[in-house]
């Protein structure tokens, strides 16, 4: 089956500054357990704010190491999930479902990317 990268994006400046709430941790910890049960969900994380990142960037033969926060960067990948799920179909029907868990004022999108494989 093929395995497919989920990546979160959120805009960091218009994410609730308390972070996600009690109520839609409960909920993500239900489908997440749903979806381990399930077969699908092989690993998922939230990642760190860009203020704790580094970015290294390989240009004209030369290494640019950059700390964050990177201003330039509106939206970012705030967390991600892999899963292996039979088509397209199933791997969109489970994103629209962890997407739906977070309440109305969150403003986030899941990029789906196919995993090369071989």
């Amino acid at each position: 089956m093929p395995r497919y990268l989920t990546m979160v994006r959120i805009d960091e400046r218009n994410a609730p500054a308390e972070g996600p709430s009690p109520a839609l941790m409960e909920r993500m910890g239900a489908l997440i357990e749903e979806m381990t049960k399930a077969g699908v969900l092989l690993d998922t994380a939230g990642l760190t704010p860009t203020s704790e990142g580094t970015r290294v960037t390989w240009s004209d033969g030369e290494f640019t190491v950059t700390d964050g926060p990177f201003t330039e960067t509106k939206e970012v990948i705030g967390g991600y999930a892999l899963i292996q799920a039979k088509d397209k179909a199933e791997i969109l029907e489970w994103t629209k479902r962890f997407l739906a868990v977070h309440e109305p004022y969150w403003t986030i999108t899941s990029e789906i990317r196919e995993i090369a494989e071989g």
